[in-house]
């Protein structure tokens, strides 16, 4: 038998798929998919590469949005049959538990739906280039970069996404300087942009012979990587500086062997990136010329941005009061996001890669359609 309060949940789950239809506008969506499949069946389609890869790309990209929504307005409407059923036959047990299982996986998949339909910036669907820096402590700050490292190739495996590192230093004892990630899958830059800023860690150090409590900061940069014809973006010679140098680190027999690695200056933002992770310098040179361009992109964007969260300010100085995350591991075990209250005890999990209820709440607080200002995890 179905209980008052599983029938209500059912309707409020009718009403959120179909509010999320009209809020996605699926249906207009599926007339311009038909108008690009059309487009793309022409004999003269190719005629023009850039203008195909585009409508292509485009065609497939509405193609998922709509085939996973459809999917699961159609699971909703074969759950609705069953409560149907349920209300014919009230004695029947099993039926009514299956229906009370389906319904609880509904509504926890209708809340993921929702929040990567906040992600609708353009570059929100690129893969995200996601950088680590230890802050100021020595080894305390190396090890805990080597950690965040750890905790984001595992979240993004959770998320079946293809993670690459590109550059990678080494701490002098222990532990990573700095890092970069590469990450690659539906809406990648999306969702790990919510991780930008200052992440402080607090814990009994291992490195210290008196036990003693240590605070160590680390800074999370990301930004969406860029394809050459993503923007039109033409960077002379004389503003670059390219420097080669032999990797470092684990990586082989070719390390530390070649000069295949390869850091490229922009001198008039005096950005720098570095790419080691091919054995072939072209192809790192290539990898950091995007890398490049993408952060050339951003931080154009961020000086147009006035209203918005500004990218550099809000990483903020890697110190006190400017951190967006704290996580505690003694006296007492707890993560918390300070930007939303949202906020968890299970600290491994976390450093396992549990990060979606920071990801989402985020989200879901930064959408002026759904603000969700202190959210408390139970577990």
């Amino acid at each position: 038998m179905i209980t008052p309060e599983e029938k209500a949940e059912l309707q409020t789950l009718l009403k959120r798929t179909n509010h999320l239809w009209s809020f996605l506008e699926c249906d207009a969506k599926k007339i311009s998919i038909v108008e690009m499949e059309e487009q793309m069946s022409s004999p003269t389609f190719w005629d023009d590469q850039n203008e195909a890869k585009r409508v292509s790309s485009e065609c497939n990209r509405l193609k998922q949005i709509v085939e996973k929504i459809e999917s699961f307005k159609n699971q909703v409407g074969d759950i609705e049959a069953m409560s149907e059923l349920c209300d014919e036959d009230e004695s029947d047990t099993a039926l009514s538990a299956e229906f009370s299982k389906e319904l609880k996986g509904l509504v926890a998949k209708i809340e993921d739906l929702e929040v990567e339909s906040f992600l609708s910036e353009p570059m929100d669907v690129r893969p995200a280039l996601l950088s680590i820096h230890a802050g100021a402590g020595g080894t305390e700050s190396c090890d805990w970069a080597d950690m965040l490292m750890r905790m984001y190739v595992r979240w993004a495996e959770r998320r079946g996404f293809d993670v690459d590192i590109q550059d990678l230093q080494p701490g002098e004892e222990a532990g990573i300087s700095r890092c970069t990630l590469r990450i690659d899958g539906m809406n990648a830059y999306g969702y790990a942009k919510a991780e930008r800023g200052v992440h402080r860690l607090v814990r009994i150090s291992p490195f210290d012979s008196n036990k003693r409590r240590h605070t160590s900061f680390c800074s999370i940069d990301v930004i969406a990587e860029m394809e050459d014809d993503d923007v039109d973006m033409d960077i002379p010679d004389d503003d670059l500086r390219i420097d080669t140098y032999r990797s470092s680190g684990k990586g082989g027999q070719h390390v530390n062997k070649t000069d295949s690695a390869v850091r490229i200056t922009h001198l008039p933002t005096n950005i720098v990136v570095q790419c080691q992770n091919e054995r072939s310098q072209l192809k790192n040179k290539q990898t950091a010329m995007r890398a490049l361009k993408s952060r050339i992109y951003e931080r154009q964007q961020d000086e147009k941005r006035v209203e918005m969260e500004k990218f550099y300010g809000d990483k903020g100085e890697m110190g006190w009061g400017n951190q967006i995350r704290s996580y505690v591991f003694q006296p007492y075990q707890m993560v918390k996001d300070l930007r939303t209250g949202v906020e968890t005890s299970g600290v491994q999990g976390v450093m396992d890669g549990d990060l979606d209820r920071f990801v989402n709440g985020w989200l879901r607080a930064g959408c002026p359609r759904q603000r969700n200002k202190d959210i408390q995890i139970d577990d």
